[in-house]
């Protein structure tokens, strides 16, 4: 098969077994055959005799691509090139059983990561520098040969947010996807494989094709990195630019993309002319890149609303919706609010969910007006027959009876009042996508054998606060129906510059037994998954903040033994009043001179509760009671409230305790220090905290999202 890229020439075709049969050797002493050194100017097709072409040095193994470009390169005699290195040798049978190089690919993806200290500093500059992110965009797209014409060609649905952007998406996917169209769906981040960001018609794309687009956009950077000093993009920003190339050559009927981190710097938002825009649930997060204050991360959120192109939200904490409001007005876009679910007409139907928990029905009206507003745009451009009989005379009544105004209005006293749009009739595709609408990690429930793991990817206190209501009601639920004893176990790791004592006293109501503490890696084995590789932190650094997250934990149940206190199958009902906001920690930042420079500190005891004082480590935060932080970690070694694993596959083969068959039981011949676990005849398991610790939770709990 003949292929084409960027700066590689049409090759001539040859079979991949053809090429085996002439160019493989099973010596590493064997000479390289002409063909192979023929120079890159040959005058007459400039042709190779390459496993389909030079293009097809894209999916060789970084090591032999490296050693033939210099070949190539150095349009060196035509005769033998001399020995074949070992490099080469050695990869040779691992390039064939790899087949299409995706692993490959994936590596030299993961050298576009940035290293923790490089991230530190970048950190430090963003607030300076933040206005040159979408320049730098563009220029990047040059280089791929990607223009803004060709990126206005796409027909976007664009979703900012702090909590359920990437539920809205996942919904507006199905949602269209069922009505027939091809869908696009870009997202971060993966929880398996790298693959799963870049969706078609809602399947992660192959690794073929994954391969084929990788290698297509990296080369081009690479080939012209020389002439813009050496610069190449960033992990985040490499995969937005492939996923729009992705589209543009799939040719997708509407591309549903995730905004990254906050918006109005954001790769994502050098889209120009997206056809409708969506703000979810806004809250902090990202504090030192957005701002500490609701108000600042809201205008970062509402950065990716264009002139004259509808923008949908939802009710937001206040402060947020002024700030949306004001930039809305700014460029003249008509913002609406998404009504109730129930006001819509389901025309006798359930209104059924696919995404299980109260807080997805706020997600799923937020992606049926941008699906509405999506299906009349594009029927009022590209013609009526766009659309089902019927549902566009449906939709056109309902726009007609719409909002009362596309601006947004003020009351007497000056108070900003946003329109609220109109329901509308659910016709039986709007119903079937938001029933059959998958999204893993997201109030995830998997029960084998007599284990039950709930993955919640909750990682700010808001989205932890629903996290615990719904666990709290599906487990209970669950519980009432098992003879016998229960246990409960929590799982948890936070990333970044989260706190993670603010997380975990909102997840005390829960009453677990014991809590466990991992990096979020799946195996410890450095091999066994390029897709889940990580260079921004240390496994040593996450292993210290783990500590430091079981050290929290026990000084907050030191202060509230309620789950020591409470026997099994004794849980209290769910409280469906508690707001949870009682349950704030303060905490105070100060400097502490390590190697790392400043971090926080935290007091647990800062309530009052009795004398605290401040411990520093080079990685977050901890804290303590007047006891020394040394003597206090080794009486609490073998804890039957907290543990510390390496890795995740460890700690949930710990867990199980052969109550779940198909999981290894790698070190199921240590003792258990809770007896609970032993005595119960069933274990729940909450895996939260971070969507990185359930993406390595479901790679050892479900292996087929590893195919």
């Amino acid at each position: 098969m003949a292929m084409k890229c960027a700066g590689c020439v049409l090759v001539r075709p040859l079979s991949r077994e053809t090429w085996r049969r002439r160019h493989f050797f099973s010596r590493a002493n064997t000479s390289w055959p002409t063909s192979v050194s023929r120079s890159a100017g040959d005058a007459s097709d400039r042709a190779v005799s390459l496993p389909g072409g030079r293009a097809m040095l894209h999916a060789w193994p970084v090591t032999v691509r490296g050693c033939v470009g210099n070949v190539l390169r150095s349009g060196r005699g035509r005769g033998r090139v001399g020995v074949v290195p070992a490099a080469i040798a050695s990869c040779r049978r691992y390039h064939m059983d790899r087949g299409s190089g995706y692993e490959e690919a994936v590596q030299t993806l993961n050298t576009l990561q940035t290293n923790a200290q490089t991230l530190e500093r970048i950190r430090r500059e963003r607030g300076r520098n933040a206005h040159n992110s979408l320049p730098q965009m563009q220029s990047f797209m040059d280089r791929i040969g990607i223009t803004l014409d060709e990126l206005d060609g796409l027909s976007v649905i664009h979703v900012s947010g702090t909590k359920g952007k990437g539920s809205v998406c996942a919904m507006c996917e199905s949602i269209l996807r069922s009505h027939g169209y091809k869908t696009g769906f870009y997202s971060s981040p993966h929880l398996v494989q790298v693959r799963e960001r870049i969706r078609i018609n809602g399947q992660p794309i192959s690794r073929d094709d994954f391969s084929k687009y990788f290698w297509s956009c990296y080369n081009r950077l690479a080939q012209t990195k020389d002439d813009h000093n050496g610069t190449m993009p960033a992990y985040f920003r490499f995969l937005t630019l492939m996923a729009f190339h992705v589209f543009i050559e799939e040719k997708v009927d509407v591309a549903v993309i995730e905004v990254g981190i906050g918006g109005a710097y954001d790769c994502t938002n050098i889209v120009r002319s997206p056809i409708v825009c969506g703000i979810t649930s806004l809250g902090l997060d990202h504090l030192p890149l957005l701002g500490d204050t609701i108000d600042k991360i809201a205008w970062h959120k509402a950065g990716i609303i264009k002139t004259g192109i509808p923008a949908f939200t939802v009710e937001q904490p206040e402060g947020a919706i002024e700030v949306i409001v004001n930039q809305a007005k700014e460029v003249k876009a008509p913002l609406h609010l998404s009504p109730s679910l129930d006001l819509y007409n389901w025309e006798g139907r359930e209104a059924k969910l696919g995404l299980p928990g109260d807080h997805q029905r706020i997600n799923a009206t937020l992606a049926l007006q941008l699906c509405h507003t999506w299906l009349q745009r594009r029927a009022e451009t590209q013609g009526l027959d766009s659309i089902a009989n019927g549902e566009l005379e449906a939709m056109s009544r309902s726009s007609s009876e719409g909002a009362s105004s596309s601006e947004n209005e003020e009351d007497k006293d000056g108070d900003v009042r946003v329109p609220t749009a109109k329901p509308f009739a659910i016709s039986e595709r709007f119903a079937q996508g938001v029933e059959s609408c998958l999204w893993p990690g997201r109030s995830q429930t998997l029960k084998r054998g007599n284990v039950t793991y709930y993955l919640d990817g909750a990682h700010t206190q808001r989205s932890v606060q629903v996290c615990v209501k719904w666990f709290r009601e599906t487990a209970l639920m669950e519980e009432k129906k098992i003879d016998g004893p229960v246990a409960r176990v929590l799982l948890f790791n936070v990333t970044g510059d989260r706190n993670p004592l603010s997380l975990l006293k909102l997840l005390m109501p829960c009453q677990f037994d014991c809590a466990v503490f991992s990096p979020n890696i799946a195996y410890l084995d450095v091999g066994a998954s390029a897709d889940q590789t990580n260079y921004t932190v240390t496994h040593e650094t996450q292993l210290s903040r783990c500590t430091v997250e079981k050290t929290l934990w026990e000084e907050l149940h030191q202060q509230d033994a309620i789950q020591s206190e409470v026997p099994l199958q004794t849980r209290s009902p769910v409280d469906h009043h508690q707001s949870g906001d009682g349950l704030q920690v303060d905490y105070v930042e100060k400097a502490c001179s390590t190697s790392n420079g400043p971090i926080k500190r935290v007091q647990v005891g800062a309530g009052g509760s009795g004398p605290s004082k401040f411990y520093c480590t080079d990685s977050t935060i901890v804290a303590g009671n007047s006891k020394d932080l040394t003597s206090s970690s080794q009486e609490n070694a073998n804890s039957a409230k907290a543990r510390v694993f390496p890795c995740i596959s460890d700690t949930l083969s710990w867990i199980q305790h052969g109550k779940d068959k198909q999981l290894s039981r790698s070190n199921s011949s240590q003792s258990h220090p809770h007896s609970s676990l032993d005595e119960a005849v069933h274990i729940q398991v909450l895996i939260t905290g971070s969507l990185h610790l359930i993406g390595g939770a479901l790679k050892v709990l479900d292996p087929t999202m590893s195919d």
